[in-house]
């Protein structure tokens, strides 16, 4: 199969390639930087020589976007906004000008979708979907995704949650903080954490594309979310540091200021079920915390 990854180079991307490349499959990357043979330039606004990798290629996987690890001021809310929807757009636009487009696109999307939940298990068919920043952009972007169909194109909105993995993402940054002595919980600590081994996330992202039958917006995390207090408590216990200085949210907003972040980013309870991956007999490798942290 040939494979092609928009802004295929960050942590997801990355990961993603070596799965595909280990099944000795064709990978291409579409990245504003192109520094290897498998690299090619683009701009993710404008239609360019990248048009032509989607030729006769099997799957494209879209992971463009700003990183949302950012102060939400005005300049990085339009960031954040247009890296998403320019990107999926021209990706449209290059597909309906192709004669031989991907059979299947996966577009990243974002658990955050879902409202700020501690009792309701938002799954795809019974999710909240609510109505500030993140959730409307989100919701843009998906909506901009389905907006158009096209007859062979089977189109996947990935709505991942927290993607943990040696060598990226948030598992390095909760690691550092335990190790500090920050390990406690944030805010309450009863806000739940959605959270996925970049191992589950590369054998879903596979598990949908060998599946035809599924599609649309697609739950992309572990069965099992934890208190943000429980999953602190864990990560102290396994790194054996006797004590984990909680942070109140007084604190976690002065501190998101300096380093330049926001405590949604903490503090949001995302409660978030894979139904849609379990309903068709995907088997997690990781599916409790536990597992996962002794793979990390």
């Amino acid at each position: 199969m040939k494979i092609i990854i928009a802004a295929g180079t960050g942590f997801l991307g990355r990961n993603l390639e070596k799965y595909y490349l280990n099944k000795n499959y064709e990978v291409k990357i579409l990245t504003r930087n192109p520094k290897r043979k498998n690299e090619i330039f683009w701009d993710a606004k404008t239609i360019g020589t990248w048009k032509n990798e989607l030729e006769y290629a099997d799957v494209l996987i879209n992971l463009t976007g700003k990183s949302v690890d950012c102060r939400y001021n005005e300049k990085n809310k339009k960031e954040i906004y247009d890296s998403r929807i320019n990107s999926t757009r021209v990706l449209q636009k290059a597909i309906d000008e192709s004669q031989n487009p991907p059979k299947i696109w996966l577009n990243a999307s974002s658990a955050t979708i879902y409202v700020h939940s501690e009792i309701h298990l938002n799954t795809e068919s019974n999710g909240i979907i609510g109505d500030d920043f993140s959730m409307n952009i989100c919701k843009s972007w998906e909506k901009e995704f389905f907006k158009l169909k096209n007859p062979n194109i089977r189109k996947v909105a990935l709505r991942t949650s927290i993607v943990l993995g040696k060598n990226g993402g948030a598992f390095p940054k909760f690691k550092q903080i335990t190790n500090l002595g920050l390990g406690g919980k944030q805010g309450r600590g009863n806000q739940l954490m959605s959270w996925i081994h970049i191992d589950d996330f590369c054998e879903a992202v596979n598990f949908i594309i060998e599946n035809e039958n599924l599609k649309g917006a697609i739950n992309i995390t572990a069965p099992k979310p934890l208190t943000n207090e429980e999953m602190m408590k864990r990560l102290r216990d396994k790194f054996k540091f006797p004590f984990g200085i909680s942070s109140p949210v007084w604190l976690l907003e002065i501190a998101s200021i300096f380093i330049r972040t926001e405590t949604e980013l903490m503090l949001k309870s995302r409660n978030v079920y894979p139904e849609i991956l379990l309903q068709n007999d995907f088997k997690f490798r990781y599916d409790t915390f536990e597992k996962a942290l002794e793979k990390l």
